[in-house]
């Protein structure tokens, strides 16, 4: 028991602000009502006990009983009841006077809490609840939501997660704890650790805790400083029996031998499995080799660990799974895997499938029977065998470490690699080909893994150190497979594309260009990006003609690439077809071939290749003004690339997340997807990233109405000079630079910008940048031309669609019409911008084009209320420029008015609505516009 308020300071729980509110909103509940109760669920380690002990230390409304379950008594009746007796005791576990101990049954709580709590809110906290006896929980139950005279309850729960839902805790309320991510589990670590764990080192940690903080901190309380720095190697495996012991071990604790082995046979078998659950009957079978006196369990009833769902096997936890294999003795492992194998060999002498195959291997203690890991490995290699790529990965793993021979060993480990790549197991795969890259016996395996080692980092790494290693590997291959040498050539161009490095880039692309004499070698075998000669050499060559400027020379090749993205090709060739489509401007073909890309790799079952197909995909769809579209596949691709490693690309889909949220007017919503995406790429050196990011950015700022900002993000950007953006993306933000260097009052800025522009227009690789070209052009143009720009980009909008960009220059020439009181023509191009705006969701610039009509004095369906009815349209459009934080220069360049004609505006403002300040002015901005927003 806790019967006063502890003054020490609560520990930082990371990654649990909801849950952190949950329970100070049930804290906070008016003294503890009658029967306020909370459950808090999830798998062992999460950090139950965490919240619990924060909510006790918390509480300050009256005294608290914190009990921890211990599981001996909770075989006990009333075991539960008889245990909140105890801790109900004196600090010295001696019973308060008046508390009757001596029948601890359900009926004694009431009395127990009337005299514990002295006529104060009671907080009775209860650490896994679900290990009491029913009858305790029930009682349990009753004393808190039955009303007492004289007795206020509040009563909080933990437990696991599979029982959250069970009919002893229905109808309470529950907050789930999830998994951790990897930056809360990070920000865990320096908190245990200090700043001297080496980064390696902490990444691994962090993976290999897979979200559990406990499982975290278990590691760690095993590593010695000198594996902490670095210094030392890390233990294998990772994390080991010692760690998960400590976390989830008591649940497996107790368990009769026949139940132990059941579990175990469980895990051991979904090591050969894809799934969460497995059949019952083979499972049951094998314990039952093991354990023929024992009485079997039903097929619907199972130990406590797993759950029995329609025939199958499941584990409530995948923590507990882990541990129930990992803490096993090896010798019962091996008699599980043994007996599983037996289960799963044909009856009639066929040759075992790969799942078999396995478990013999598993099975294995000693030199490995002949043939088994040449056997395996043809196995796992056979692409009719039905398997997944990360099966294929571990069979073929396992087959390296049974071969005697190093070569062969190296080989296998290699290939193993390349499938963990396909799988989405980057980090798993650059373990594997980091033991070969030590000691690879030929060039031949050590150009393969190169090749694996810089396409995971060209994904998830540095993009100067893939772009290293993969040109080695093409170096390495080009003897012994000229194709595989190819496809490695072009991925380092890749990686260069990705760093923004121009000549970089074209000398890859030209090391992949065949060489005389050079035989087509066999197709690609791992995680390159091969496809036969013809489709590279057609990619590399137009790539090399777009980069060199020679657009005449690049169409032919690149169209014939185009044509070859047919339903069912490899999703890699559709990937390079849907950038060979976005370079010939061709954006519907780039849709259609990016869909495909993406059905392949779904059909491939590739994790690995799904996330850069969306990312194209979501591309193709913001060069198609179908921004909606481009934000549901980057999300999804966003998702993907997370489940697979993939921070490189996740970084592309913040990119692109930014760049519709822009359009759409989220400015929070920009500036944490742009926060995302420059902090992998200024890590991993992703220059087209991090321009595509800052573009976002200003095109955010430049939506608000905010020129200044956005002109001096996009400056260094578009404008020659070291810090110019990438080199196929900078082009594409020369629009938005010049409307914001207009607007801005620095023209002369935007010149030679434009300049580059229209050279990049007149090649056809953008369908949008004729008409956008025109705009530029309007705004820098004197009066005498302007108007016929205006009209000129209007028609070629018509010619290439594109509701956003249309509405911009819609938007920008009613502007330029209603300065020069032509309101009529100002009115018309005004109302069609906002219909432009909010067809396609661009709610921020729709507000720009309804300020401008409300100073025109027609604005459709708007209404002003309270003091800001008071103000005519050019006070209200200064005020609410003022209250978003623009000085008195800036709402003046928004305006295109002088400055002391916004001075003179704003003491008007002033006056009328009765503020004083700047400060004031917001608070009665916001309230209003809340207001109109919320009738």
């Amino acid at each position: 028991m806790t019967g006063h308020t502890p003054t020490r300071p609560v520990p930082r729980l990371h990654g649990r602000d909801a849950h952190l509110r949950a329970v100070q909103a049930f804290l906070d509940r008016p003294a503890t009502a009658d029967g306020a109760s909370l459950v808090i669920s999830g798998e062992p380690g999460l950090g139950r006990t965490a919240l619990l002990d924060h909510a006790a230390r918390s509480f300050t409304a009256g005294p608290v009983l914190h009990l921890r379950t211990d599981p001996a008594h909770t075989r006990l009746p009333h075991g539960g009841v008889r245990a909140l007796v105890r801790a109900a005791g004196a600090p010295d576990d001696r019973p308060p006077d008046g508390t009757r101990t001596a029948a601890a049954g359900p009926g004694c709580l009431p009395d127990l809490f009337r005299g514990v709590c002295g006529g104060l809110p009671l907080l009775v906290c209860v650490d896994d609840a679900h290990l009491w006896d029913p009858p305790s929980r029930a009682a349990l139950r009753r004393a808190v939501h039955d009303p007492h005279p004289g007795v206020r309850v509040g009563l909080l729960l933990s437990v696991a997660a599979d029982r959250a839902l069970a009919p002893d805790f229905a109808g309470l309320p529950v907050t789930s704890l999830d998994p951790l991510g990897p930056g809360d589990l990070a920000a865990l670590l320096d908190d245990s650790t200090g700043p001297g764990t080496e980064p390696a080192v902490r990444e691994r940690l962090v993976e290999a805790a897979a979200g559990n903080p406990a499982l975290l901190l278990a590691l760690v309380r095993r590593l010695t400083p000198a594996q902490l720095r670095g210094e030392r190697e890390l233990p294998r495996p990772l994390p080991g029996p010692g760690p998960l012991s400590d976390v989830a071990g008591a649940v497996l604790a107790g368990l009769p031998p026949y139940a132990a082995d059941l579990v175990l046979a469980v895990s051991a078998a979904l090591r050969a499995s894809d799934d969460t659950a497995v059949d019952t009957g083979p499972v049951l079978r094998a314990a039952a080799r093991l354990h023929p006196s024992a009485p079997a369990p039903g097929r619907r009833s199972a130990p406590a660990p797993l759950a029995p769902v329609d025939g199958r096997f499941a584990f409530h936890s995948a923590l507990v799974r882990e541990t129930a294999y990992a803490t096993a003795a090896p010798e019962r492992r091996r008699a599980v895997h043994r007996a599983l194998a037996e289960e799963l060999a044909p009856a009639d002498g066929t040759a075992p499938g790969l799942t078999a195959l396995l478990h013999r291997s598993w099975a294995t203690a000693g030199p490995a029977p002949r043939g088994l890991p040449a056997e395996l490995a043809a196995t796992a290699a056979d692409p009719a065998v039905p398997a997944s790529y990360r099966l294929r990965s571990v069979a073929l793993d396992r087959a390296a470490e049974l071969t005697v021979h190093p070569a062969a060993a190296a080989e296998r480990r290699t290939a193993a690699a390349a499938h963990a790549l396909t799988a989405g197991q980057a980090r798993r795969a650059l373990r594997l080909v980091e033991t070969v890259l030590d000691r690879a016996p030929t060039p031949a395996v050590r150009g393969r893994a190169e090749l694996v080692r810089g396409t995971a980092l060209l994904r998830d790494g540095s993009a100067d150190d893939a772009h290293a290693s993969l040109l080695c590997a093409a170096s390495l291959l080009r003897p012994h497979a000229p194709a595989e040498a190819a496809a490695a050539a072009l991925s380092a161009a890749d990686a260069a594309w990705a760093a923004g490095d121009l000549p970089a880039c074209l000398a890859a692309l030209a090391d992949g260009a065949p060489r005389p004499g050079a035989g087509p070698g066999p197709a690609p075998r791992t995680a390159g990006e091969g496809a036969g000669p013809k489709p590279l050499d057609d990619y590399r060559r137009g790539m090399s003609a777009v980069l060199e400027a020679r657009f005449d020379d690049a169409a032919e090749p690149l169209r014939r690439l185009v044509e070859r993205a047919r339903p069912g090709g490899r999703p890699e060739e559709l990937v390079r077809s849907t950038a060979a489509a976005l370079l010939l401007g061709d954006v519907a073909a780039a849709r259609r071939a990016g869909a495909r890309a993406l059905a392949g790799a779904r059909t491939l079952g590739s994790a690995a290749l799904v996330p850069p197909a969306l990312e194209y995909l979501a591309y193709a769809e913001l060069r198609a003004g179908r921004h909606a579209q481009a934000r549901a596949h980057a999300e999804e691709g966003l998702r993907a690339a997370r489940r697979a490693g993939q921070r490189n690309t996740a970084a592309h889909h913040h990119a692109a997340l930014a760049l519709a949220a822009s359009i759409e007017g989220e400015p929070a919503v920009v500036a944490a997807h742009v926060r995302a995406a420059l902090e992998t790429a200024l890590r991993h050196g992703l220059v087209q990233a991090a321009t595509l990011a800052h573009w976002a950015a200003a095109r955010a700022d430049l939506g608000r109405g905010r020129p200044v900002e956005a002109a001096d993000r996009l400056g260094p950007l578009v404008r020659p000079g070291p810090r110019r953006g990438h080199f196929a993306v900078w082009m594409l933000a020369v629009p938005c630079f010049t409307e914001a260097a207009v607007l801005a009052g620095r023209p002369a800025q935007a010149a030679d910008g434009v300049l580059d522009f229209a050279r990049w227009a007149a090649c056809g690789a953008d369908p949008h940048a004729p008409a956008q070209l025109a705009r530029c052009r309007a705004l820098l143009a004197g009066d005498d031309r302007a108007d016929t720009l205006y009209r000129r980009a209007l028609a070629l909008h018509e010619e290439a669609g594109g509701d956003f960009e249309r509405a911009r220059t819609q938007l920008l020439y009613g502007k330029w019409l209603r300065r020069r009181r032509r309101l009529r023509a100002a009115r018309d191009q005004l109302g069609a911008a906002l219909v432009g705006f909010e067809g396609c969701g661009a709610r921020v610039w729709a507000e720009q084009a309804h300020g401008e009509l409300r100073a025109h004095g027609t604005a459709p369906g708007g209404r002003r209320t309270g003091a800001l009815s008071r103000l005519t349209p050019q006070q209200l459009r200064i005020a609410r420029c003022v209250a978003d934080g623009a000085t008195n220069r800036e709402v003046a360049l928004v305006l295109s008015v002088s400055t002391r004609t916004v001075d003179y505006h704003l003491r008007n403002v002033f006056a009328a609505l009765g503020v004083r300040s700047r400060v004031e002015l917001a608070r009665m901005v916001e309230q209003a516009e809340r207001g109109a927003a919320h009738p």
